[in-house]
């Protein structure tokens, strides 16, 4: 069995929480992004981090928020990471992350296919802008921030990227196997996200599939 880090994202209840952390999940994840189905206030990611166990970390998810907007959530949630879902800059980043002491997540929209004479996102480049980042976290581009739900082309990938990846965006326990096969190789290291692939509907969990999830991820076979 491998040892591939989890995070599960996007949770909103207290039963979820513990279903993932009895699952095995290192990271647990919590959108305080007004528009996303899956937001929580502040406080209430407090309340749900305060659920967590030693060794599993909470992370919270921000697009565009303010320096003020992430000091004030991040002081609720001792230890969090941040994530970094939108147009921050790398100096907004390193900056904030720096001032508060938190390690964080640089998100990086990758296009589902690359269109005909368009070059492929460059995330040796991207890698580099954001490499004080302690992981880049490879979502799929969709019109939408927080999370796109949808696959982008592993294959795509360049395999001499600087950077710890994440691996996010369209997994569920049915594919996360072949998208850790495709994408292990690509960075330093690889963990994975997944939040709607483990669903009964937004912003709600399903054990099964929590536990379904986290054993494909546990039970995937790289080559030498």
């Amino acid at each position: 069995m491998n040892a591939i880090p989890i995070k599960i994202c996007g949770l909103t209840r207290e039963q979820d929480v513990l279903a993932a952390v009895t699952a095995g999940a290192n990271a647990i994840g919590f959108v305080l992004y007004p528009p996303s189905p899956r937001h929580v206030s502040a406080q209430r990611a407090a309340e749900l981090a305060a659920l967590l166990p030693a060794f599993v970390a909470p992370v919270l998810l921000f697009v565009n928020a303010t320096f003020e907007d992430i000091r004030q959530a991040a002081e609720q949630v001792p230890g969090a990471w941040l994530q970094f879902h939108g147009d921050e800059t790398p100096e907004f980043c390193a900056n904030t992350a720096q001032t508060l002491g938190r390690r964080w997540l640089r998100v990086a929209r990758i296009p589902q296919e690359t269109p005909e004479g368009k070059a492929p996102f460059d995330l040796v480049n991207y890698a580099f802008l954001y490499q004080q980042a302690d992981a880049l976290l490879l979502d799929t581009l969709v019109d939408a921030y927080g999370g796109s739900g949808h696959r982008f082309n592993w294959s795509q990938l360049p395999t001499n990227v600087n950077a710890h990846l994440v691996l996010s965006g369209g997994l569920t326990p049915a594919n996360v196997a072949d998208g850790i096969r495709a994408v292990h190789r690509c960075g330093l290291s690889l963990a994975v996200d997944v939040s709607s692939g483990v669903e009964s509907a937004k912003g709600i969990k399903d054990p099964d599939k929590i536990r379904a999830f986290v054993a494909a991820v546990r039970n995937t076979t790289l080559a030498d």
